[in-house]
Protein backbone atom coordinates (compact mmCIF):
# COMPACT_ATOMS: atom_id res chain seq x y z
CA UNK A 1 0.00 0.00 0.00
CA UNK A 2 0.87 3.38 -0.78
CA UNK A 3 2.33 5.73 1.80
CA UNK A 4 -0.81 7.83 1.21
CA UNK A 5 -2.96 5.46 2.03
CA UNK A 6 -1.27 4.15 4.95
CA UNK A 7 -1.41 7.82 6.29
CA UNK A 8 -5.21 7.63 5.66
CA UNK A 9 -5.58 4.06 7.88
CA UNK A 10 -3.63 5.37 10.49
CA UNK A 11 -5.02 8.80 10.17
CA UNK A 12 -8.60 7.77 10.43
CA UNK A 13 -7.85 5.43 13.29
CA UNK A 14 -5.85 7.97 15.78
CA UNK A 15 -8.93 10.24 15.07
CA UNK A 16 -11.17 7.77 16.21
CA UNK A 17 -9.34 6.88 19.76
CA UNK A 18 -8.77 10.96 20.27
CA UNK A 19 -12.84 11.21 20.00
CA UNK A 20 -13.16 8.38 21.94
CA UNK A 21 -11.19 9.29 24.75
CA UNK A 22 -12.85 12.83 24.16
CA UNK A 23 -16.19 11.02 25.04
CA UNK A 24 -15.37 8.98 28.33
CA UNK A 25 -14.22 12.80 29.73
CA UNK A 26 -16.04 14.28 31.93
CA UNK A 27 -19.03 13.38 34.14
CA UNK A 28 -22.42 11.69 32.48
CA UNK A 29 -20.88 11.83 29.45
CA UNK A 30 -22.56 8.69 28.58
CA UNK A 31 -22.40 7.51 24.91
CA UNK A 32 -23.36 11.10 23.54
CA UNK A 33 -20.44 11.86 22.11
CA UNK A 34 -19.67 8.72 20.68
CA UNK A 35 -19.76 7.59 17.12
CA UNK A 36 -22.60 7.68 14.49
CA UNK A 37 -23.02 6.80 11.53
CA UNK A 38 -23.43 9.15 9.16
CA UNK A 39 -24.00 7.95 5.95
CA UNK A 40 -24.58 4.17 3.97
CA UNK A 41 -24.32 3.80 0.27
CA UNK A 42 -23.56 0.25 -2.06
CA UNK A 43 -21.47 1.26 -5.13
CA UNK A 44 -21.25 -0.86 -7.96
CA UNK A 45 -18.50 -0.86 -10.09
CA UNK A 46 -17.22 -3.27 -13.07
CA UNK A 47 -13.79 -2.70 -14.09
CA UNK A 48 -13.42 -6.79 -15.24
CA UNK A 49 -17.20 -7.10 -16.82
CA UNK A 50 -18.24 -8.36 -13.39
CA UNK A 51 -20.41 -6.11 -11.07
CA UNK A 52 -18.67 -5.56 -8.00
CA UNK A 53 -20.55 -3.84 -4.76
CA UNK A 54 -18.83 -2.39 -2.45
CA UNK A 55 -20.32 -0.94 0.60
CA UNK A 56 -19.15 2.43 2.47
CA UNK A 57 -20.34 3.46 6.10
CA UNK A 58 -19.39 7.28 6.90
CA UNK A 59 -19.06 8.10 10.28
CA UNK A 60 -19.70 11.43 11.63
CA UNK A 61 -15.71 11.47 12.62
CA UNK A 62 -14.44 13.01 9.46
CA UNK A 63 -12.32 10.57 7.38
CA UNK A 64 -13.27 7.57 9.48
CA UNK A 65 -15.40 4.62 7.36
CA UNK A 66 -15.66 1.00 6.37
CA UNK A 67 -15.78 -0.63 3.47
CA UNK A 68 -17.87 -4.30 3.33
CA UNK A 69 -18.43 -6.64 -0.13
CA UNK A 70 -22.07 -7.33 -1.00
CA UNK A 71 -21.27 -8.42 -4.47
CA UNK A 72 -23.87 -10.44 -6.01
CA UNK A 73 -23.00 -10.10 -9.74
CA UNK A 74 -26.21 -11.57 -10.87
CA UNK A 75 -28.51 -9.26 -9.23
CA UNK A 76 -26.31 -6.37 -8.34
CA UNK A 77 -29.19 -3.47 -8.56
CA UNK A 78 -31.61 -5.48 -6.60
CA UNK A 79 -28.59 -5.57 -3.93
CA UNK A 80 -27.70 -1.73 -4.29
CA UNK A 81 -31.59 -0.75 -4.37
CA UNK A 82 -32.11 -2.44 -0.51
CA UNK A 83 -28.66 -0.96 0.73
CA UNK A 84 -29.37 2.59 -0.65
CA UNK A 85 -33.15 2.52 -0.32
CA UNK A 86 -34.07 0.69 2.79
CA UNK A 87 -31.12 -0.29 5.44
CA UNK A 88 -29.41 3.23 5.18
CA UNK A 89 -32.40 4.72 6.76
CA UNK A 90 -32.43 2.16 9.01
CA UNK A 91 -29.15 2.82 10.00
CA UNK A 92 -28.11 6.16 10.31
CA UNK A 93 -27.58 7.52 13.48
CA UNK A 94 -26.53 3.92 14.86
CA UNK A 95 -23.40 3.47 16.69
CA UNK A 96 -21.28 1.57 13.93
CA UNK A 97 -19.42 0.09 17.22
CA UNK A 98 -23.17 -2.35 17.82
CA UNK A 99 -22.09 -4.57 15.30
CA UNK A 100 -24.03 -8.05 16.43
CA UNK A 101 -27.38 -5.45 17.53
CA UNK A 102 -27.15 -3.87 14.17
CA UNK A 103 -26.50 -7.22 12.02
CA UNK A 104 -29.88 -8.86 14.10
CA UNK A 105 -31.51 -6.18 13.45
CA UNK A 106 -30.99 -5.70 9.94
CA UNK A 107 -31.53 -9.65 9.72
CA UNK A 108 -35.14 -9.70 11.12
CA UNK A 109 -35.84 -6.10 9.45
CA UNK A 110 -37.32 -7.66 6.10
CA UNK A 111 -39.64 -10.04 8.69
CA UNK A 112 -39.13 -13.34 5.80
CA UNK A 113 -35.19 -13.93 6.29
CA UNK A 114 -31.94 -16.00 4.63
CA UNK A 115 -32.87 -14.53 0.89
CA UNK A 116 -29.73 -14.34 -1.26
CA UNK A 117 -30.43 -10.15 -1.80
CA UNK A 118 -30.89 -9.12 1.59
CA UNK A 119 -27.99 -11.38 2.57
CA UNK A 120 -25.51 -9.54 0.37
CA UNK A 121 -26.54 -6.26 1.36
CA UNK A 122 -26.49 -6.83 5.08
CA UNK A 123 -23.11 -8.53 4.35
CA UNK A 124 -21.33 -4.94 2.72
CA UNK A 125 -23.01 -2.87 6.10
CA UNK A 126 -21.60 -5.68 8.38
CA UNK A 127 -18.04 -5.87 6.90
CA UNK A 128 -17.59 -2.07 7.14
CA UNK A 129 -18.41 -2.07 10.46
CA UNK A 130 -15.97 -4.45 11.15
CA UNK A 131 -13.56 -2.29 9.39
CA UNK A 132 -14.60 0.72 11.12
CA UNK A 133 -13.85 -1.23 14.66
CA UNK A 134 -10.39 -2.50 13.67
CA UNK A 135 -9.83 1.07 12.76
CA UNK A 136 -10.82 2.44 15.78
CA UNK A 137 -8.56 0.21 17.76
CA UNK A 138 -5.98 0.38 15.87
CA UNK A 139 -6.15 -3.23 15.08
CA UNK A 140 -6.32 -5.31 11.97
CA UNK A 141 -9.92 -7.64 12.42
CA UNK A 142 -8.19 -10.52 12.66
CA UNK A 143 -6.91 -9.19 15.95
CA UNK A 144 -10.69 -7.91 16.53
CA UNK A 145 -11.50 -11.81 16.49
CA UNK A 146 -8.84 -13.02 18.48
CA UNK A 147 -5.93 -12.88 16.85
CA UNK A 148 -3.56 -14.79 14.58
CA UNK A 149 -3.53 -18.90 14.19
CA UNK A 150 -1.40 -18.40 11.29
CA UNK A 151 1.20 -16.54 10.19
CA UNK A 152 -0.17 -16.40 6.24
CA UNK A 153 -3.18 -18.09 4.58
CA UNK A 154 -2.70 -20.90 2.50
CA UNK A 155 -4.39 -20.55 -1.41
CA UNK A 156 -5.44 -22.62 -4.31
CA UNK A 157 -4.73 -21.56 -7.56
CA UNK A 158 -6.07 -22.62 -11.03
CA UNK A 159 -3.95 -23.87 -13.47
CA UNK A 160 -4.11 -23.81 -17.33
CA UNK A 161 -6.68 -25.65 -18.84
CA UNK A 162 -6.23 -25.48 -22.55
CA UNK A 163 -5.41 -29.08 -23.08
CA UNK A 164 -3.99 -31.96 -20.14
CA UNK A 165 -0.52 -30.79 -21.65
CA UNK A 166 -1.04 -27.51 -20.71
CA UNK A 167 -2.58 -28.29 -16.98
CA UNK A 168 0.59 -30.47 -16.28
CA UNK A 169 2.71 -27.81 -17.38
CA UNK A 170 0.93 -24.73 -15.84
CA UNK A 171 1.17 -27.10 -12.30
CA UNK A 172 4.78 -27.56 -12.54
CA UNK A 173 5.03 -23.88 -13.36
CA UNK A 174 2.72 -23.13 -9.85
CA UNK A 175 4.92 -25.63 -8.34
CA UNK A 176 8.08 -23.84 -8.90
CA UNK A 177 6.60 -20.59 -7.25
CA UNK A 178 5.74 -22.50 -4.26
CA UNK A 179 2.01 -23.01 -4.96
CA UNK A 180 0.94 -26.40 -3.49
CA UNK A 181 -2.99 -26.22 -3.86
CA UNK A 182 -4.45 -26.68 -7.43
CA UNK A 183 -8.29 -26.38 -8.72
CA UNK A 184 -8.53 -28.31 -11.76
CA UNK A 185 -10.59 -27.38 -14.51
CA UNK A 186 -11.35 -29.48 -17.71
CA UNK A 187 -9.54 -28.84 -20.69
CA UNK A 188 -10.98 -27.05 -23.28
CA UNK A 189 -9.94 -28.85 -26.18
CA UNK A 190 -12.93 -31.45 -26.69
CA UNK A 191 -11.77 -34.71 -28.58
CA UNK A 192 -14.91 -35.18 -31.15
CA UNK A 193 -15.27 -38.42 -29.30
CA UNK A 194 -16.21 -37.22 -26.48
CA UNK A 195 -19.06 -34.95 -27.53
CA UNK A 196 -21.25 -33.76 -26.41
CA UNK A 197 -19.51 -34.48 -22.90
CA UNK A 198 -18.59 -30.73 -22.38
CA UNK A 199 -18.69 -27.85 -25.43
CA UNK A 200 -20.39 -24.75 -26.08
CA UNK A 201 -23.59 -23.86 -28.66
CA UNK A 202 -25.34 -20.67 -29.58
CA UNK A 203 -28.83 -20.11 -27.64
CA UNK A 204 -31.24 -17.20 -28.53
CA UNK A 205 -32.53 -15.23 -26.02
CA UNK A 206 -35.03 -12.69 -26.29
CA UNK A 207 -33.96 -9.84 -23.73
CA UNK A 208 -37.23 -7.12 -22.82
CA UNK A 209 -35.49 -4.17 -21.63
CA UNK A 210 -32.92 -3.88 -24.99
CA UNK A 211 -35.73 -5.25 -27.08
CA UNK A 212 -33.70 -7.35 -29.50
CA UNK A 213 -32.79 -10.84 -29.98
CA UNK A 214 -29.65 -11.61 -28.40
CA UNK A 215 -27.41 -14.96 -29.15
CA UNK A 216 -25.27 -16.11 -26.04
CA UNK A 217 -22.49 -18.75 -25.59
CA UNK A 218 -24.32 -21.62 -24.00
CA UNK A 219 -22.58 -24.62 -22.61
CA UNK A 220 -23.20 -28.27 -22.89
CA UNK A 221 -22.97 -30.92 -20.33
CA UNK A 222 -23.43 -35.04 -20.26
CA UNK A 223 -23.26 -36.39 -17.12
CA UNK A 224 -21.67 -39.31 -17.76
CA UNK A 225 -19.00 -38.44 -20.69
CA UNK A 226 -18.45 -35.33 -18.26
CA UNK A 227 -18.04 -38.00 -15.70
CA UNK A 228 -15.01 -39.81 -17.41
CA UNK A 229 -13.25 -36.83 -18.20
CA UNK A 230 -12.92 -35.47 -15.15
CA UNK A 231 -11.38 -39.08 -14.41
CA UNK A 232 -9.09 -39.21 -16.95
CA UNK A 233 -7.75 -35.53 -16.08
CA UNK A 234 -6.98 -36.58 -12.58
CA UNK A 235 -5.27 -39.99 -13.73
CA UNK A 236 -3.42 -37.57 -16.39
CA UNK A 237 -2.03 -34.95 -13.74
CA UNK A 238 -0.88 -38.05 -10.79
CA UNK A 239 0.83 -39.73 -13.16
CA UNK A 240 2.69 -37.21 -14.64
CA UNK A 241 2.77 -34.94 -11.92
CA UNK A 242 2.77 -37.37 -8.93
CA UNK A 243 1.54 -36.61 -5.34
CA UNK A 244 3.39 -33.80 -4.45
CA UNK A 245 0.44 -31.16 -4.89
CA UNK A 246 -3.13 -31.02 -3.60
CA UNK A 247 -6.12 -31.10 -6.13
CA UNK A 248 -9.67 -30.03 -5.62
CA UNK A 249 -12.27 -30.11 -8.47
CA UNK A 250 -15.91 -28.39 -8.98
CA UNK A 251 -18.50 -30.58 -9.60
CA UNK A 252 -21.08 -27.92 -9.51
CA UNK A 253 -24.07 -30.28 -9.34
CA UNK A 254 -24.16 -31.26 -12.85
CA UNK A 255 -24.10 -35.08 -11.61
CA UNK A 256 -26.99 -36.87 -11.13
CA UNK A 257 -27.15 -37.95 -7.55
CA UNK A 258 -26.77 -41.33 -8.49
CA UNK A 259 -23.65 -40.45 -10.28
CA UNK A 260 -22.33 -38.10 -8.04
CA UNK A 261 -22.11 -41.39 -5.61
CA UNK A 262 -20.32 -43.08 -8.30
CA UNK A 263 -18.08 -40.32 -9.16
CA UNK A 264 -16.96 -40.01 -5.30
CA UNK A 265 -15.68 -43.54 -5.11
CA UNK A 266 -14.03 -43.61 -8.58
CA UNK A 267 -12.34 -40.30 -7.68
CA UNK A 268 -11.06 -41.70 -4.09
CA UNK A 269 -7.97 -43.14 -5.67
CA UNK A 270 -6.31 -40.15 -6.92
CA UNK A 271 -6.66 -39.06 -3.24
CA UNK A 272 -8.21 -35.16 -4.11
CA UNK A 273 -7.86 -32.60 -1.26
CA UNK A 274 -11.86 -31.93 -1.81
CA UNK A 275 -14.46 -32.45 -4.59
CA UNK A 276 -16.56 -29.35 -4.00
CA UNK A 277 -20.34 -29.58 -4.60
CA UNK A 278 -21.25 -33.01 -5.53
CA UNK A 279 -24.86 -32.64 -5.21
CA UNK A 280 -27.65 -29.51 -5.09
CA UNK A 281 -28.17 -27.86 -1.77
CA UNK A 282 -32.16 -30.04 -2.82
CA UNK A 283 -30.10 -32.87 -2.60
CA UNK A 284 -27.99 -33.22 0.57
CA UNK A 285 -29.37 -36.65 1.79
CA UNK A 286 -27.03 -38.25 -0.78
CA UNK A 287 -24.20 -37.15 1.24
CA UNK A 288 -25.16 -39.86 3.66
CA UNK A 289 -24.55 -42.72 0.74
CA UNK A 290 -21.35 -40.64 -0.04
CA UNK A 291 -19.94 -41.43 3.83
CA UNK A 292 -21.67 -45.11 3.80
CA UNK A 293 -19.15 -45.75 0.67
CA UNK A 294 -16.03 -43.48 0.38
CA UNK A 295 -13.50 -41.39 2.29
CA UNK A 296 -13.32 -38.83 -0.18
CA UNK A 297 -13.00 -35.57 0.97
CA UNK A 298 -16.25 -33.31 0.25
CA UNK A 299 -16.82 -29.68 0.50
CA UNK A 300 -19.64 -28.13 -0.03
CA UNK A 301 -22.07 -24.51 0.63
CA UNK A 302 -21.84 -21.59 -2.14
CA UNK A 303 -25.63 -21.73 -2.91
CA UNK A 304 -26.32 -22.14 0.65
CA UNK A 305 -28.21 -19.14 2.13
CA UNK A 306 -30.22 -20.61 5.30
CA UNK A 307 -28.18 -22.08 8.04
CA UNK A 308 -30.86 -24.84 8.05
CA UNK A 309 -29.41 -25.66 5.12
CA UNK A 310 -25.81 -26.36 6.12
CA UNK A 311 -25.80 -26.64 9.86
CA UNK A 312 -27.29 -30.53 9.43
CA UNK A 313 -24.13 -31.52 6.98
CA UNK A 314 -21.68 -30.15 9.75
CA UNK A 315 -23.20 -31.31 12.58
CA UNK A 316 -23.76 -35.22 11.38
CA UNK A 317 -20.21 -34.84 9.80
CA UNK A 318 -21.00 -35.40 6.15
CA UNK A 319 -18.79 -32.55 5.19
CA UNK A 320 -15.04 -32.12 5.58
CA UNK A 321 -15.31 -28.32 4.03
CA UNK A 322 -17.72 -25.45 4.38
CA UNK A 323 -18.00 -23.46 1.15
CA UNK A 324 -20.23 -20.75 2.19
CA UNK A 325 -19.98 -17.55 0.03
CA UNK A 326 -19.79 -15.45 2.53
CA UNK A 327 -21.69 -12.20 1.49
CA UNK A 328 -24.33 -15.00 0.74
CA UNK A 329 -24.95 -15.81 4.14
CA UNK A 330 -24.61 -11.85 5.29
CA UNK A 331 -20.63 -11.15 6.25
CA UNK A 332 -18.34 -11.54 9.19
CA UNK A 333 -20.60 -12.18 11.84
CA UNK A 334 -22.49 -15.12 10.70
CA UNK A 335 -19.29 -16.76 9.35
CA UNK A 336 -17.28 -16.23 12.43
CA UNK A 337 -19.71 -18.56 13.98
CA UNK A 338 -20.10 -20.75 11.05
CA UNK A 339 -16.46 -21.36 11.37
CA UNK A 340 -16.46 -21.67 15.31
CA UNK A 341 -19.78 -24.48 14.91
CA UNK A 342 -17.46 -26.25 12.13
CA UNK A 343 -14.43 -26.37 14.22
CA UNK A 344 -16.62 -28.11 16.93
CA UNK A 345 -17.30 -30.90 14.49
CA UNK A 346 -13.98 -31.48 12.51
CA UNK A 347 -15.12 -29.74 9.54
CA UNK A 348 -12.54 -27.31 7.89
CA UNK A 349 -13.02 -23.42 5.76
CA UNK A 350 -12.75 -22.91 2.45
CA UNK A 351 -15.17 -20.23 1.79
CA UNK A 352 -15.92 -19.79 -1.62
CA UNK A 353 -13.97 -16.77 -3.37
CA UNK A 354 -13.90 -16.90 -7.26
CA UNK A 355 -13.82 -13.03 -9.34
CA UNK A 356 -17.36 -12.13 -8.62
CA UNK A 357 -16.14 -11.64 -4.65
CA UNK A 358 -14.78 -7.78 -4.79
CA UNK A 359 -11.26 -7.32 -3.83
CA UNK A 360 -13.03 -5.98 0.05
CA UNK A 361 -14.65 -9.35 -0.28
CA UNK A 362 -11.26 -11.09 -0.38
CA UNK A 363 -9.60 -9.20 1.56
CA UNK A 364 -12.59 -10.32 4.78
CA UNK A 365 -11.99 -13.96 4.09
CA UNK A 366 -8.52 -13.03 4.43
CA UNK A 367 -8.75 -11.73 8.13
CA UNK A 368 -11.23 -14.67 8.89
CA UNK A 369 -8.99 -16.94 7.84
CA UNK A 370 -6.03 -15.67 9.92
CA UNK A 371 -8.34 -15.99 12.66
CA UNK A 372 -9.73 -19.62 12.48
CA UNK A 373 -7.87 -22.16 13.32
CA UNK A 374 -9.46 -24.94 11.03
CA UNK A 375 -8.99 -23.09 8.27
CA UNK A 376 -8.29 -25.61 4.99
CA UNK A 377 -7.49 -23.12 2.44
CA UNK A 378 -8.43 -20.02 0.48
CA UNK A 379 -9.60 -19.45 -2.74
CA UNK A 380 -7.51 -16.80 -4.43
CA UNK A 381 -6.67 -17.45 -7.66
CA UNK A 382 -8.79 -14.28 -8.86
CA UNK A 383 -6.36 -12.12 -6.85
CA UNK A 384 -3.04 -13.32 -8.68
CA UNK A 385 -4.58 -12.15 -12.15
CA UNK A 386 -5.95 -8.41 -10.95
CA UNK A 387 -4.57 -5.74 -13.41
CA UNK A 388 -3.05 -2.28 -11.99
CA UNK A 389 -6.17 -0.92 -12.45
CA UNK A 390 -8.26 -2.91 -9.92
CA UNK A 391 -5.20 -2.68 -7.52
CA UNK A 392 -5.60 1.01 -8.05
CA UNK A 393 -8.96 1.42 -7.36
CA UNK A 394 -8.46 -0.63 -4.23
CA UNK A 395 -5.11 -0.01 -2.68
CA UNK A 396 -3.64 -2.72 -0.10
CA UNK A 397 -5.50 -5.66 -2.53
CA UNK A 398 -3.84 -8.61 -0.82
CA UNK A 399 -2.37 -10.64 -3.48
CA UNK A 400 -1.07 -14.32 -3.32
CA UNK A 401 2.94 -14.59 -3.51
CA UNK A 402 4.67 -17.99 -3.09
CA UNK A 403 1.46 -19.73 -1.90
CA UNK A 404 0.12 -17.63 0.75
CA UNK A 405 -1.75 -14.36 1.50
CA UNK A 406 -0.25 -12.20 4.15
CA UNK A 407 -1.89 -9.29 5.61
CA UNK A 408 -0.52 -6.08 5.75
CA UNK A 409 -0.88 -5.22 9.28
CA UNK A 410 -2.95 -2.52 8.82
CA UNK A 411 -6.25 -1.00 10.89
CA UNK A 412 -9.26 -2.91 9.73
CA UNK A 413 -9.79 -4.65 6.52
CA UNK A 414 -6.54 -3.13 5.23
CA UNK A 415 -7.88 -2.14 2.34
CA UNK A 416 -9.08 1.30 0.60
CA UNK A 417 -11.51 2.02 -2.63
CA UNK A 418 -11.11 4.82 -5.05
CA UNK A 419 -14.61 5.61 -5.66
CA UNK A 420 -13.76 8.29 -8.28
CA UNK A 421 -11.98 5.85 -10.49
CA UNK A 422 -14.75 2.85 -9.42
CA UNK A 423 -17.63 5.51 -10.84
CA UNK A 424 -15.35 5.17 -14.41
CA UNK A 425 -16.89 1.41 -14.33
CA UNK A 426 -20.54 1.72 -13.82
CA UNK A 427 -22.88 -0.66 -13.42
CA UNK A 428 -24.61 -1.64 -17.39
CA UNK A 429 -26.87 -3.16 -19.48
CA UNK A 430 -25.16 -6.70 -18.69
CA UNK A 431 -26.85 -6.06 -15.22
CA UNK A 432 -30.26 -6.72 -16.53
CA UNK A 433 -29.05 -9.88 -18.27
CA UNK A 434 -30.17 -13.49 -18.04
CA UNK A 435 -27.44 -15.08 -16.38
CA UNK A 436 -24.95 -17.51 -17.75
CA UNK A 437 -25.53 -20.33 -15.74
CA UNK A 438 -29.25 -19.80 -17.43
CA UNK A 439 -27.54 -21.55 -20.46
CA UNK A 440 -26.21 -24.67 -19.45
CA UNK A 441 -27.90 -27.48 -20.96
CA UNK A 442 -27.81 -31.13 -21.93
CA UNK A 443 -27.42 -32.24 -25.29
CA UNK A 444 -30.69 -32.19 -26.08
CA UNK A 445 -31.61 -29.16 -24.91
CA UNK A 446 -32.67 -29.32 -21.27
CA UNK A 447 -31.56 -26.84 -18.44
CA UNK A 448 -29.16 -28.29 -16.10
CA UNK A 449 -28.95 -26.68 -12.50
CA UNK A 450 -25.41 -24.78 -11.70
Amino acid sequence: MSTFNRRRFLGAAALAAAGTAAAGQGENTGRANELKIRDVRAIITRPLGLHWIVVKVETNEPGLYGLGCSTFSYQPVAVASVVNDYLKEFLVGKNPADIEDIWQSCYASSYWRNGPVMNNALSGIDQALWDIKGKVAGMPVYDLFGGRARDAVPVYVVPSSRSLKATEDSIRELRAQSYYYMKLALPRDVPKEHSPAIGTSKITLHNPKLGVQEHDEGSIYEPRPYFRRVLDLFEHVRSTIGREVELVYDVHERLPPIDGVGFAKDVEQYKPYFIEDLFAPEDNEYFRMVRQQSSTPMAMGELYNNPHEFIPLIKDRLIDFIRVHISQIGGLTPARKLAILCETFGVRTAWHGPGDVSPVGHAAHMHLNMNAWNLGVQEADPLRHMPDLVKEMFPGIPVPSEGYLRPNGLPGLGIDFDEKLAAKYPVGDFAHHVPKFANVRRADGTIQRP
